[in-house]
């Protein structure tokens, strides 16, 4: 039998279908176990008593369900979409997530701009709200305990650029302001490369009192990790060192040092960590850059023991700071220990994972939004999808819906494996077809079966 052609011009779309005969197929496993647990626990109706000073009556143009709106923010976050345009574009492409948003196929998905309407309308309060009410779904697991707790920062491309900032006193750009110090100095029409040149020669030119971005105030001018300077935001990280959960998040000015934005931070982490455990935070670590005496201070009359490591500064005189000098040394005995050792080392593990998963793979490291409060709104439901992915690993041993093809990957390598290895032992020792594991491995290895314990360890 001849192989057919496919001849487009002879196939033509009915005019009408029944919805029966769609082809189906089959929902994300991932997903449609994420909606068991929020189904579980009332996410939809939990949301709804949230936001019901936002809807008012029956009149008007159909809003976006607050259920539909916080699962498209879950969304962006487990694929990864670093805008809410893609996360659009996403959902109006796939079955299985408007079957996870409730969407049938005769029903349009909500376009970009409802979803940005939407987060507009909606107070930062509410979007902190959900982010509490996914904490206690981890605390009803025995995710979180909240004794122990890690703080760490990292830096998010603002969605602005350098070259359109302007002074804050008189709204001056800066090619203009680079025009008017060449001026100054006889260049009456200058060019590029000698204003280039000029402004190379400058001192201390990027200074944030001095100059701000137009349409994002909030951004500041700061030196990436990379060495490049930017605009760009600092997020905080408060997380649970016994599993890796997220405690708080904040969102806090580039330029600001560590030591100023801890305050913040480790405020919404004892507040969180009080309706978990009842007494708060007991130990707290962080990097070097967070050590100083005035946080040792603060953070011994909380009663919380600190693990931070000292920076290198050097031989410090403690004429008449004899306090600092006691809370200095029981921080340096505490990193030096056994316990502070490995609490330091778990810090860069969880700490970075959580960086990882809601930035790298999430999709924020570089931002589209402006504004503090609404790059925090996004950043509270990125961080309760992190939080839910735990429960999910925890539940399914999987905690992104990417994670299971590569875990399908792996079985099917492992099994793979298993038969190279029956094949291999078959062929060495044709007469004995059943082996144990401890016998297969002895032959696989050349060994003698009768020695195999002492040899594989088995």
């Amino acid at each position: 039998m001849a192989m057919g052609t496919r001849k487009r011009r002879e196939r033509q779309q009915p005019l009408w279908i029944a919805s029966n005969e769609v082809a189906r197929t089959p929902a994300n496993p991932f997903y449609e176990q994420l909606n068991t647990i929020l189904d579980g626990h009332g996410f939809d109706r939990k949301v709804e008593h949230l936001c019901r000073r936002y809807y008012k009556g029956p009149l008007g143009q159909p809003s976006l369900a607050p259920g539909i709106y916080f699962r498209l923010l879950l969304v962006g976050y487990f694929e990864g979409l670093d805008s809410e345009r893609g996360i659009a574009w996403r959902v109006a492409d796939s079955l299985s997530l408007r079957q996870f948003l409730g969407y049938l196929l005769d029903e349009a998905t909500p376009d970009h701009s409802t979803i940005s309407r939407t987060r507009r309308l909606v107070w930062l309060e509410t979007h902190r709200a959900i982010f509490r009410w996914v904490l206690k779904i981890l605390e009803e697991d025995g995710l979180v305990v909240g004794q122990r707790v890690g703080i760490d920062a990292t830096t998010l491309d603002a969605n602005a650029a350098l070259r359109t900032i302007v002074r804050r006193d008189n709204g001056q750009k800066y090619e203009e302001f680079l025009k008017s110090l060449a001026q100054a100095e006889g260049i009456e029409n200058p060019t590029r490369e000698q204003l280039a040149r000029l402004d190379r020669k400058r001192k201390k030119k990027g200074s944030n009192n001095d100059w701000k971005h137009p349409h994002d105030p909030d951004a500041r001018i700061t030196q990436m990790k990379d060495g490049r300077t930017h605009l760009a935001h600092k997020a905080e990280h408060a997380v649970d060192m016994s599993s890796g959960a997220l405690l708080a998040v904040t969102l806090q000015g580039a330029d600001q040092g560590d030591t100023t934005t801890l305050t913040a931070t480790l405020e919404e982490a004892q507040e969180a960590a009080r309706e978990v455990n009842g007494g708060g935070i007991d130990e707290l670590t962080a990097d070097k850059g967070y050590h100083s005496s005035a946080v040792l201070d603060q953070l011994y009359l909380q009663d919380v023991r600190t693990y931070l490591p000292e920076p290198d500064r050097g031989s410090r005189c403690w004429e008449d700071k004899a306090w600092d000098q006691r809370l200095v040394y029981a921080n340096r005995r505490r990193v030096r220990g056994k316990h502070g050792r490995q609490l330091l080392q778990k810090r860069g593990e969880l700490l970075e994972r959580s960086f990882a998963h809601m930035y790298e793979t999430g999709g924020m490291r570089r931002l589209h939004l402006r504004g503090r409060e609404n790059i925090l709104k996004r950043l509270m439901l990125q961080a309760a999808g992190f939080n839910l992915g735990l429960v999910m690993r925890k539940r399914f041993g999987v905690g992104k819906p990417r994670q299971a093809p590569g875990l399908v990957a792996l079985l099917q390598a492992f099994l793979a494996a298993l038969l190279l290895l029956i094949g291999r032992v078959r062929a060495y020792w044709p007469h004995k077809p059943t082996l144990d594991l401890c016998e297969a491995l002895s032959v696989l290895l050349r060994v003698n079966p009768e020695n195999a314990t002492t040899s594989t360890g088995c």
